[in-house]
């Protein structure tokens, strides 16, 4: 691994800031989460902030910064990030992943550069100028920090968003994570799909593999998936945009088929799981369809179930009727930024929030970036980060000065 050169921006504080944080290893599955509260208590104090500090799992604590407004009894902002990341395979790696150190083009690489340290950072960066300009803020602000969202949050949000210490927050709207795009606009999510695993088992007539047998399980697997890969066909020809468009459109995968005993004996079942990730518009329809490709492609010979099916959830109006939005889309509109909005395609912890009635809004100001979520060498620009902490100057005013 190299050794990069001194960038003029290295100097930079809230990129300093940044980089510390980038460089705690909390990866899971074990991640240093006792290093993430010391760094961010550092930061509370800097910041002239109250921090608590909660664990309903042990080993698994949840931060929560608050900048008390004028009005405290409005409903609050929260703007939520997660400390845990994803492993890495050093081999692959141009740099030490968790050195967070700048190249000559001023990009910072990190497991976290992108998911989602840096908006962590932006937000906190952002509050710091507020605060040293002067700047009141009508409602309280809360700044969260949890465990384990790459692992499903079961001992993170899931807990926090049902308990009495979330609801004594008294949030009303809030702000979350998700992704860069490789061209000069910025995303916003008000929705995410949602997961169904689902179980087909078809049955049908066996007997020896040198036979023409009618009526086999393979010929009711041979209709299924010419309905299931052909929706998904259809799906992929909807996508016109970037990454994003899958949040728009329903995907299936065919990801196991098992059946059979021997190469000369005709299975008399076989069964299929096809990961779907279904967009909230399409669950209703797409559910519908399942159960009539099934009954069309055996009756009762043919049978189904979901061993997984997250619920869909309401998706967070932008339109007129949530003050939010219009706050949140004026700032864009000042700024002559370009805004895609959509459903995210993967999931985030806003899901829990919106679970529980609270609008949520996914953004990570990422533009001209190639998405590394996950991946190797994952790197954000310093400049790139810098802008972020700009836009959430002007987007934290707005949403929290909303009457």
């Amino acid at each position: 691994m190299s050794k990069v050169y001194e960038h003029p921006l290295a100097n930079n504080q809230a990129i300093k800031n940044f980089q510390k944080y980038l460089q705690i290893k909390s990866v899971q599955p074990n991640p240093d989460y006792g290093s993430c509260v010391d760094f961010l208590t550092e930061q509370a104090k800097e910041l002239g902030l109250p921090i608590k500090i909660y664990e309903f799992v042990k080993g698994k604590p949840i931060v929560v910064i608050s900048w008390t407004g004028i009005n405290p009894d409005l409903p609050s902002i929260i703007l939520n990030g997660h400390m845990d990341v994803v492993p890495v395979v050093e081999s692959e790696w141009k740099y030490d992943p968790f050195a967070a150190e700048i190249d000559k083009n001023g990009n910072i690489y990190a497991r976290g550069a992108q998911d989602m340290k840096c908006v962590s950072i932006q937000y906190l960066e952002a509050i710091r100028y507020l605060k040293q300009n002067g700047v009141k803020l009508r409602r309280t602000v809360h700044i969260s920090f949890v465990p384990d969202e790459e692992i499903f949050s079961a001992d993170g949000m899931a807990l926090f968003a049902k308990s009495q210490e979330f609801k004594d927050l008294n949030v009303g709207f809030g702000l979350d994570e998700c992704g860069p795009t490789p061209n000069n606009e910025y995303v916003v999510t008000n929705g995410e799909r949602v997961s169904w695993t689902l179980e087909i088992v078809c049955h049908g007539n066996t007997g020896h593999g040198l036979m023409l047998i009618p009526n086999t399980a393979a010929e009711k697997v041979q209709y299924l998936l010419n309905k299931f890969l052909g929706y998904r066909e259809e799906s992929r020809k909807k996508m016109k945009h970037h990454l994003y468009d899958l949040g728009n459109v329903t995907s299936v995968n065919l990801t196991n088929i098992e059946g059979g005993v021997q190469s000369n004996v005709i299975p008399s079942k076989i069964t299929m799981l096809f990961d779907c990730r279904v967009t909230p518009n399409d669950a209703v329809i797409f559910d519908a369809l399942v159960k009539q490709w099934c009954q069309e492609a055996g009756g009762d010979s043919v049978t189904y179930k979901y061993i997984c099916k997250d619920p869909v959830l309401p998706v967070t109006k932008t339109d007129d009727s949530n003050p939010f939005w219009k706050a949140f889309e004026n700032i864009f509109k000042k700024r002559n930024n370009k805004l895609f909005v959509g459903i995210l395609p993967g999931a985030s912890d806003a899901r829990f929030l919106r679970e529980i009635g609270i609008p949520v809004l996914g953004m990570s100001p990422m533009p001209e970036t190639p998405f590394l979520l996950h991946n190797h060498n994952e790197f954000l620009n310093a400049q790139t980060f810098l802008d972020g902490i700009e836009i959430y100057k002007e987007l934290i005013s707005a949403i929290a000065n909303v009457e």
